[in-house]
């Protein structure tokens, strides 16, 4: 690889990393070519962009970023496959479960949104993380259930409810 060859890599994986907030390392090694394919063809599915990197051109990409990736430098060894997606907890799930059917891959590191994560132990918490469709969702049902409530509280009984509710507020007032 010449050097100018070289220098465009580090610019595409720069521009990977500045242009997204969610991104695994994956360690691979070892992997059978059906296994590989198998990876390939499930991240397509899901989303997933997949390439397999050079640590020292990705080390170099994440040293140019304005971004800080320092606490991820420690896992860049062996051979690393870089998994971007839109979503924190699609790779997170993919490795979780191919992880166990074939053994590998195996999470070495990963960042989301300014967060690192270093290690196989944070496999179980990355992939349970919601998405933000998921939270958004679950903000907005909280909030409607309240009013859910009192509006069938005060449906409930006809219009008993509202008038003793009146009754009782016109006594206080008194």
């Amino acid at each position: 690889m010449t050097r100018s060859e070289k220098s465009q890599a580090i610019e595409a994986i720069l521009e990977t990393l500045d242009g997204n907030n969610v991104f695994y390392l994956a360690d691979t090694s070892g992997m059978s070519a059906e296994k590989t394919t198998k990876l390939r063809r499930v991240c397509f599915e899901k989303g997933i962009k997949l390439n397999v990197v050079k640590n020292t051109l990705l080390r170099q990409a994440m040293e140019r970023s304005e971004k800080d990736f320092s606490p991820l430098f420690e896992s860049l060894k062996g051979t690393t496959a870089l998994m971007v997606a839109e979503t924190g907890n699609v790779p997170g799930k993919l490795l979780k479960q191919l992880g166990k059917e074939m053994g590998k891959p195996t999470l070495k590191a990963a960042y989301i949104d300014a967060a690192t994560f270093v290690g196989e132990e944070h496999l179980e918490a990355l992939a349970s993380l919601k998405s933000r469709e998921e939270l958004l969702g679950d903000v907005i049902g909280l909030l409607q259930s309240p009013a859910k409530n009192v509006i069938g509280a005060l449906q409930g009984g006809g219009g008993q409810k509202i008038a003793g509710l009146v009754k009782a507020l016109q006594e206080r007032a008194a």
